[in-house]
């Protein structure tokens, strides 16, 4: 954390100003798209080719950790959002698949971003009892170190290049709570750099509301274990949501938490509740309103087929 390589590499990235990407912005019909991007929800994860797209990103993190890794050859470009320390192992050899091409000898350059201080004010997060979420010093520190530890046992050549995680992404009010500097950021898949972002509902497309929902599903479902979710077709530039199912259970969960209060979403459904942006609770509602709505998957799902997604001339998507 305090390499003084990183830590200058840490406080550039922060002097950036944010890329606030947004379709009506970007994308105006009958006219050629400023630039392409992929966006990533929560648990998942894209390899994309910079000769198709320009940008790739993700937002709303709090205490999960956005991981970006690149072949400095030949520019190949994947990005995780990685939630949980049981999804880094499997989930970063699925990220390199595509971006080290079974060549072991090649530069990946790596960025780690996003994860801040969550732990209780006196706490150390070095401690090592497990016995709660206070005790583990958070949901970052665990998550960040099990990221490091991993690069560090893997046999390919990794080159940290940013390191805006845990103290360097955090800030602090008045009061001593502790919250994310930023929560999202982009790939300029041709440069390899890194700027800070955000992305609106417009941005983080396409299949919002099932993305959403499928995170939430890929949880009760065994084949997902200790796996990120695959949305996007590197060779094609098209997104394919494979089929998930929810359980009535879930239905059920869903009817239940409609009807609490803004404030006891926060405190059942985050791992932060203090650190989450203004949209935080309505998407959860939206995610819950479509479950209710749409009770069995196969509705969404028909014939237990993907729903698949190709860009439009103008930079968007549409479902084919």
């Amino acid at each position: 954390m305090e390499h003084p390589t990183l830590l200058s590499a840490s406080n550039s990235f922060k002097a950036n100003p944010e890329r606030k990407f947004s379709v009506p912005e970007e994308s105006v019909p009958g006219r050629s798209a400023k630039s392409k991007w992929v966006y990533l929800f929560q648990r998942e994860f894209a390899t994309v080719d910079p000769a198709l797209v320009d940008f790739v990103g993700t937002d709303e993190a709090t205490t999960c950790v956005g991981l970006a890794i690149r072949n400095q050859k030949n520019g190949m470009t994947s990005v995780g959002h990685v939630d949980s320390p049981e999804a880094v192992d499997i989930g970063l050899s699925q990220m390199l698949s595509k971006v080290v091409d079974c060549n072991l000898d090649a530069d990946i350059d790596v960025h780690l971003l996003g994860g801040f201080e969550d732990f209780p004010p006196n706490h150390s997060k070095y401690s090592t009892s497990s016995d709660s979420h206070a005790n583990m010093g958070g949901y970052s520190f665990p998550l960040c170190t099990k990221i490091v530890e991993t690069l560090r046992s893997r046999q390919e050549k990794f080159h940290i290049q940013t390191l805006c995680i845990l103290g360097h992404n955090t800030r602090r009010d008045s009061e001593g709570n502790s919250f994310p500097i930023f929560n999202g950021f982009a790939v300029e898949t041709s440069t390899g750099s890194v700027i800070p972002a955000s992305f609106d509902r417009t941005s983080r497309c396409p299949d919002e509301i099932v993305r959403r929902i499928r995170v939430t599903a890929s949880y009760e479902d065994c084949t997902w274990n200790g796996k990120l979710l695959e949305t996007y077709d590197t060779q094609t530039d098209r997104f394919i949501i494979s089929p998930c199912c929810w359980t009535q259970r879930q239905v059920r969960i869903a009817c239940s938490l409609k009807y609490l209060s803004d404030a006891e979403i926060l405190l059942r459904c985050s791992t932060s509740p203090s650190a989450e942006g203004p949209d935080f609770v309505e998407n959860e509602r939206r995610k819950w309103d479509y479950l209710i709505k749409h009770s069995d998957w196969r509705n969404t799902f028909p014939r237990k087929q993907p729903r698949i997604f190709e860009r439009t001339a103008n930079g968007g998507w549409k479902r084919c």
